[in-house]
């Protein structure tokens, strides 16, 4: 006989940990951080030439990135801005990636790009609809898998795309993965506007994800939102439950890294979108400083980002939801807040993949797990946490 666990057992841990929650000082910290940050201008967009050798070991690598927006174009500065568009505009680029990267720090490019150390725009082309997905469909995997890469907040349309690039470079994903940026205001002081934009997104998304999966060619559609972009990701999901598409929905793969999301408004929604054939991935830290000031912002309410798979309400909510809760805290911060660990997962991707593939794990398992980035000595590159059990 299956044990029944509260249904409340996620809203009391959102009690529990509000108990712990930031102060005014965390909020004002992130702040500053982000104030003395030098942020890149849609310049950074403008293609450049890049004279050197064409391949070599020390030769700058060569990425390709698809990108869907709901911005509003600047005809001035040939960027995106934080207006909300009608539609979706479509874009295609490749980058050069400096060579030798120890970290996942994004140099933008200056007047002179230097390829050994600088990210760089070397092609950038404008598409209708129907190209857009015919190169998307081009850059699908052989396992018939594409991806799709939702930013979070405080992200401006040029830092959405380099970031893309830094992830698909380090994964050495083949083809193109998929950007969806939508209208974030690109500042600190923009979070009520940028939920409210998330929210206003859920259609575009949903049309961008609703056209792919639409190819036989595409069988799995990993949808990787970030922080606030997790939020939008889960409510594209929700859409698509109740318009009844589970033709759509039984191809996604949801990872919601860091997902800035209230934990009842997320039990609300896993209400409404039931069991996925594949379950959702969260990827969390409990020391993520910048979801402990959104957690402040929001009333000291928990995020599920936070999640502690120490505690036994945690592990055992993961096992009722049909959850893959995932510890990533081993894994290297650049940004000193332990909000950005999703960007150094690349260069893990093996790995993840294995964990999905390999001998002693599924696809419909679910539970709490710890990623030993280090390497831990047995055959998964997971370190059992809590009770695993199979699908059923």
């Amino acid at each position: 006989m299956t044990k029944e666990y509260p249904r409340a057992s996620l809203t009391a841990t959102s009690q529990r940990l509000s108990k712990t929650g930031p102060t005014i000082a965390v909020a004002v910290g992130l702040a500053m951080l982000a104030g003395c940050a030098t942020r890149p201008s849609p310049e950074v967009l403008k293609p450049v030439h890049l004279s050197g050798p064409v391949r070599s070991e020390t030769a700058p690598d060569r990425v390709s990135v698809l990108a869907a927006t709901n911005r509003t174009p600047d005809s001035v500065s040939g960027g995106f801005g934080s207006a909300w568009a009608e539609k979706l505009t479509y874009e295609e680029y490749a980058f050069s990636v400096p060579p030798g990267r120890k970290d996942t720090a994004i140099t933008y490019p200056t007047a002179k790009p230097d390829p050994e150390r600088q990210f760089a725009v070397v092609e950038r082309k404008r598409l209708p609809q129907d190209a857009f997905v015919q190169q998307a469909l081009a850059s699908v995997q052989a396992d018939g898998t594409i991806g799709i890469f939702v930013h979070g907040y405080n992200y401006s349309y040029q830092e959405a795309l380099y970031r893309t690039a830094q992830i698909a470079a380090d994964a050495k994903i083949p083809g193109a993965p998929i950007l969806f940026s939508w209208p974030s205001a690109a500042s600190v002081a923009g979070y009520v506007a940028d939920r409210d934009a998330a929210l206003s997104s859920r259609s575009e998304l949903n049309s961008l994800v609703t056209s792919l999966s639409a190819s036989g060619k595409v069988k799995r559609i990993i949808l990787f939102g970030h922080s606030m972009g997790g939020f939008l990701v889960m409510e594209t999901v929700r859409q698509l439950k109740l318009q009844h598409r589970d033709d759509v929905v039984g191809k996604l793969a949801v990872v919601l890294a860091a997902p800035d999301i209230d934990i009842d408004v997320f039990r609300s929604q896993l209400a409404d979108i039931g069991q996925m054939p594949i379950p959702i991935s969260l990827l969390v830290s409990k020391d993520d400083r910048a979801l402990g000031a959104s957690s402040f912002i929001a009333g000291e309410r928990a995020r599920v980002g936070r999640l502690d798979i120490d505690d036994p309400v945690i592990r055992e909510a993961a096992l009722k939801e049909r959850l893959r809760v995932i510890d990533i805290t081993s894994i290297q911060t650049s940004d000193g807040l332990g909000h950005d660990r999703y960007a150094s997962l690349a260069k893990f991707s093996a790995q993840f993949a294995s964990f999905e593939n390999g001998k002693r794990s599924s696809a419909g398992e679910v539970g709490a797990f710890v990623f030993d980035a280090a390497g831990a000595a047995i055959a998964s590159p997971f370190r059992l946490a809590g009770r695993v059990v199979a699908g059923q």
